[in-house]
Formats: structure tokens, sequence, C-alpha cells
């Protein structure tokens, strides 16, 4: 009985529309053809909308895992599921229903941080034992390919340009493992891994603020707090009011959620390199606890959209949530890094 009177409703839309704006038929078969093709655009967008499961990173050959095997391979899965995942690269579409996917763009270019930030310390840390050594040339090549812009549609298109990337790391991880191929090496030491470390913690202690400034925030200005002779380019507050942007509350949340899938990944590669590193400072149990910490924040989403309630309000506050998940794995991963500092 509804699903008629429904019908009939539309039916008899259909018709006063078309006498409206004329063409009949010609009108009625467009207008059918425009809502069809939304219609099922929306219900590919939800199904590209699903974020990916953890990777399951694997050694090329069946021996026993070479050093290196493990963080290459996760960063391989990364970029490859970036790449691959149901839609693909979805930042640079310029159709819907990618073009409305704000929400997986955002999920995208957290991984993608994360991924040219490890490939950065591959190439400047790990696959080099000295300051002074020669830089390996696959990882050269990929690292600033991973730089490209990560919205360009055409001339060169994004993902033409990460699939060179991809390839540069795939042929560095093939190498790796080829006991003819003596000129790629990763070096599993204490010091590399803090310096990527001291990057991670970085970038997930801006994630924490701006997930935090979701209610507003007076802060004190403490840009030069410890030392007396500190100075800046020019004078600031000392009382900022921070609050982000209303419309960009789920941009920051789901950045925050592809930054910690990323990291998962990488960090379970991370601990099959340097085990014997963790073992010796006993802080391999710091680095499950950093893991851990981030799985939490990819927990199922059952509201409809991010919400923005105050602290205690009625509402919850999701980015608030996020914030908490981050600071403590980024207080785990300070913590971590001293353990790694001490002789």
């Amino acid at each position: 009985m509804v699903l008629d009177k429904l019908q009939q409703i539309w039916l008899t839309f259909w018709d006063a529309l078309s006498e409206k704006v004329g063409g009949g038929r010609i009108f009625k078969g467009f207008l059918s053809f425009v809502v069809i093709y939304l219609f099922i655009a929306a219900a590919v967008g939800i199904y590209w909308s699903w974020e990916p499961d953890s990777i399951e990173v694997q050694a090329i050959s069946t021996e026993s895992p070479v050093t290196g095997v493990g963080t290459t391979g996760a960063l391989v899965g990364v970029v490859q599921t970036l790449l691959e995942k149901p839609g693909g690269y979805l930042s640079n579409d310029r159709t819907p229903p990618g073009v409305w996917l704000d929400n997986m763009h955002n999920w995208e270019f957290g991984v993608l941080v994360q991924a040219r930030d490890m490939a950065r310390a591959m190439r400047k840390d790990f696959s080099r034992s000295q300051s002074q050594s020669t830089e390996d040339t696959d990882l050269a090549s990929a690292e600033p390919m991973l730089n490209f812009n990560n919205n360009s549609w055409l001339f060169p298109s994004t993902e033409a340009e990460y699939k060179k990337a991809l390839t540069g790391l795939n042929s560095y991880y093939a190498r790796l493992q080829d006991p003819q191929q003596q000129d790629a090496q990763f070096y599993a030491r204490a010091d590399n891994l803090n310096n990527w470390l001291g990057d991670v913690s970085t970038r997930l202690g801006s994630l924490s603020q701006r997930l935090s400034a979701s209610v507003g925030q007076k802060r004190l200005n403490t840009d030069l707090a410890g030392d007396e002779s500190a100075q800046q380019s020019t004078s600031s507050d000392q009382d900022i009011e921070i609050k982000t942007s209303w419309f960009e509350l789920d941009d920051v949340f789901y950045e925050a959620r592809g930054t910690s899938w990323a990291l998962i990944q990488l960090l379970k590669g991370i601990e099959q390199d340097f085990g014997p590193a963790l073992d010796k400072k006993n802080a391999r149990v710091s680095l499950l606890q950093i893991v851990r910490e981030l799985e939490s924040t990819q927990g199922a989403i059952w509201s409809p959209m991010i919400l923005n309630g105050n602290e205690f309000g009625f509402l919850a506050n999701h980015s608030l949530v996020m914030a908490s998940y981050i600071s403590r794995a980024n207080a785990a991963i300070i913590d971590l890094r001293e353990l790694l500092s001490q002789g």
C-alpha cells in the first residue's frame, strides 16, 4: 500500500516535471538515467568507503626471513593497498562516486604520509651503514615518486607515479632476499629505529592536538619554554585560542584513522626486523603496546557521522576519543625511544 502510494506520487512528479520542461519521453528517459546512475554511484561509493583489513607480510622466499623483509614487505603492502583497495586510489577522482568520498580521501592521505616517512627513513637510514655510504638506487627513485602530488588527475596521474614507486620498492624487496645481490642491505640498528620513531612521534603529536581542538581550547604559549635564551621570528600571544573548524572535524578524524592503520602494519614489520635490538633493551613489549593502542583506533564507527559533543556533554565526541588513543600511543613511543637511547 505504501509502495503504491509512493509510486503514484513519483509518477505524478514525473508528469508535472515533463510538462514544465518539455521533451516528454526524451526528458523522462534522460532524467531516469541520471537517477539510476546516481543511485548506483551511491551504492558503489558505500562499498568503496570500507576501510581495508590488516595486511599479511610474507617474504618472497620460503627460507628463513632476511633482515629488512618485514619492514620492506609492510611498506610494499601499504602502498599496494593504497592503490588496489576497492575503488583504487580515490583522492584524485573527478567523477561520482569517488569525488564524494572525502572521508576516504583523508584516510588515504594519512596512509600516504606514513608511507612517505618510511620510504624516506629506508632511503636515508635503514639501507645505509654510514652517513658517507651510497644510497640504494631503487629507494632513491621510489622515495621522490611517493612525494608526488596526491591529487593529480592527468599528465601524469598520481596513480602512475605511485605505481612507479611501488615498482622500485618491489625491486629492492626482491634484491634484499637474493644472496647474490649484496648491494641491497637493511641495517636494523637501534639508532636507525629511534630516528624513524621520532618522525612518527611528531606526526602523532600533531594529530592529537588537531583532534583535541575539536571542542576549542585556550592554551598557554609554550613555544619557547625550557630555554630562556630562545627566540622566534615574530612574537605570539601568551594565550592562544585553538579550535578545529566544524567542517574539518571528520577530515582530521579519518586522517588519524589512516595514519594509525598504516602504522600498525609498519610496526609489525619493525617488530620482525628489529627483534634482537628490542629484546636487548627488553623493549619488545613496549612496541606491542603501541600497536595495541593504535588498533583501538580502528574500531567500527556506528554513528552515521562524526559527532562533536562537548567534553562532558550529552553527545559523544569522536575526535576526543581518537585523540586519547593517539596520545597514549605517542606516549608509549616516547618511552620506547628513551629505552632505545640507553646504552
